[in-house]
C-alpha cells in the first residue's frame, strides 16, 4: 500500500507540473472557471492520474481487508508495477500497450479478490 501511495503522489506532482506548464500558474491559482482542456502529454497525464485514483479505490478496498498470503502479495506487486508502467506508457502515448498493462493491473486485483472468497 505504501508504494501505491508513493506512485499516486508522484503522479499527482507530475499532473500538477503538467497543468502549470500547459495553462500557467495564474490560471491554476485562479477560480479555474475558464480553464482550457489539457491536451498532449498534459492531458494524458491528467487522465492517467484520474485512472490511478479510480483504481486505487478498488486496491485499497481489497488490501485493507487484511488477508495476506503469497497470492495477495503477488497481486499487489502486479498491481503496483502495472500501474507504474501504465502511467509511463500513457504519458508516451502508446494506446494498445497501455490497455494491456491496464489489464495486468486488473489481474493483480483479481488475484487479491480471489483470496477473499
Amino acid at each position: 500500500m505504501g508504494l501505491a501511495r508513493l506512485g499516486a503522489f508522484a503522479q499527482m506532482l507530475i499532473a500538477a507540473s503538467a497543468a502549470t506548464l500547459h495553462v500557467g500558474l495564474p490560471m491554476l491559482a485562479g477560480n479555474r472557471d475558464d480553464m482550457p482542456p489539457r491536451t498532449g502529454w498534459a492531458g494524458r497525464e491528467q487522465r492517467a492520474h484520474l485512472n490511478m485514483l479510480e483504481s486505487r479505490v478498488l486496491f485499497a478496498a481489497l488490501v485493507l481487508v487484511g488477508k495476506t498470503n503469497a497470492m495477495t502479495a503477488l497481486g499487489a506487486q502486479l498491481f503496483f508495477w502495472a500501474r507504474l508502467a501504465y502511467a509511463l506508457v500513457y504519458l508516451a502515448g502508446v494506446p494498445w500497450v497501455r490497455t494491456g498493462v491496464w489489464l495486468v493491473s486488473i489481474i493483480g486485483l483479481i488475484l487479491i479478490f480471489a483470496q477473499l472468497l
